[in-house]
Parts: structure tokens; C-alpha cells; sequence
């Protein structure tokens, strides 16, 4: 079954529980309607003809300002990067309807193929989908490092506790208005004899790289 064929047959037994599909590099993902998250991986793991019994991978996606940068690069060579430091992105000008999305990866060992399943949350909502742990058990370390790095939660998961970061991290490192030097840093207390977390002593600053526009070692002798 070519990636053609398997769009075919999931959309045709599955339509109602998809938003839209895509193949690009040979590769089919399946936008998923997040209701019906659930029901459609049990219908893609039991359909004999799919036989997804193979979970691979579970990541998050942070859209914020998704589409839009601060640099423009084709004139880069002739005005420097000063501008860089300028930040030329408007405030909450995205146009994206979702903030997180929550990515899925499949493969059926049985008929060879794979597929990616997506799912796009509201951003005016608290991120949270239903779990898939009662599916694939893979799913319960890919559904907490989600939630520790991204945040989003992920509903009748029976143990969603951070699994790369501190019990008592402040944040989410992954989210895209997390600040680069953090929220607090930890060092060891001798005499406490514990790691202890106090506020960054760091001050944030914006790196502006410099153009050299003329060097000695370039220059024709006289």
C-alpha cells in the first residue's frame, strides 16, 4: 500500500474525525479533530488493513509568532545585521488559530507504512487532549516530557509528572516566550549541603554581531 492509497482508505473510512490530510515527501499527515483523538488511534491500531501498532514518537509545537521574523536576510550583505536588535514582528500579530499542536508518529510493521497524526489546539483554551497511554504504553514518557517541556496536559494520563526538568522547575523550557536565561538558577549550598534555587543574576541582553567592514589583511599593498 503506497502513501496514495493509504490517504485513500483512511479517509474513507475515517472522514469524519479528520480536518484536512497532506503528503509531502512522500509522507501523509492527518490533521485530527481532537474529540475524536482517541478513537481514531483505536481505529488506526485495530484496523487490519492499517495494523498501527507502533507508537514512535509523541512531540509538542509551540506556534507562537509562527510565520513571522525579526530578520530579513536577502539585503543582509548590504545594510549589516544591525537591525537584527530591532525586533520587526507587531505584537500578537500572528494569524495562526492555535498556539500548541501535539504531533504524532505511527508505523505499522506489518504493511510497512507510516503516518503522522496532528492535533491543533485553540489558543484561547487550556492545552489539553485525551491521553493515548491506554493504547500504546510508549506513549506514557513521550506524553510527560510534553507536558514538562511544552505544558500542555494530557487528560486520563495516571502519572503526568515532569520527567527532564526539576519537580520544582518554574515553567516550560520548550514554549516559545520562555526566557532564554530562565526564571531562577540552582547551585550547591555547602553549608546548606543542598541545591538551592535563587532568581537569575544574569541580565538579559541582545547579542548584535559585528560587520568588519574593513581589514588590513584585504587590502591591495601600495
Amino acid at each position: 500500500m503506497d502513501v496514495h492509497t493509504l490517504s485513500t482508505h483512511i479517509h474513507s473510512r475515517y472522514a469524519m474525525w479528520i480536518i484536512t490530510s497532506k503528503i509531502e515527501c512522500d509522507e501523509l499527515t492527518i490533521e485530527v479533530k481532537p474529540d475524536y483523538l482517541f478513537t481514531l488511534c483505536q481505529q488506526l491500531r485495530d484496523d487490519t488493513d492499517l495494523d498501527f501498532k507502533l507508537l514512535i514518537d509523541v512531540c509538542g509545537v509551540d506556534y507562537l509568532h509562527y510565520g513571522l521574523a525579526d530578520w530579513e536576510t536577502e539585503s543582509t550583505t548590504a545594510t549589516g545585521f544591525g537591525r537584527g536588535v530591532i525586533a520587526q514582528r507587531a505584537a500578537d500579530a500572528s494569524t495562526c488559530l492555535h498556539r500548541f499542536a501535539v504531533v504524532y508518529h505511527l508505523l505499522s510493521l506489518t504493511c510497512n507504512h507510516r503516518l503522522r497524526l496532528r492535533v491543533n489546539l485553540s489558543k484561547d483554551a487550556e492545552p489539553i487532549v485525551d491521553s493515548v497511554m491506554p493504547l500504546w504504553a510508549a506513549a506514557n514518557w513521550f506524553e510527560r516530557e510534553v507536558f514538562d517541556l511544552f505544558g500542555i496536559l494530557f487528560r486520563s494520563h495516571p502519572d503526568l509528572r515532569r520527567l527532564l526538568t526539576d519537580y520544582g522547575f518554574i515553567g516550560h523550557p520548550f514554549r516559545k516566550d520562555f526566557p532564554l536565561i530562565g526564571n531562577v538558577e540552582a547551585r550547591y549550598d555547602a553549608a546548606l549541603k543542598r541545591v538551592i534555587y535563587e532568581p537569575v543574576s544574569i541580565q538579559p541582553r541582545i547579542l548584535e554581531p559585528k560587520v568588519i567592514r574593513q581589514d588590513s589583511r584585504y587590502e591591495k599593498p601600495q
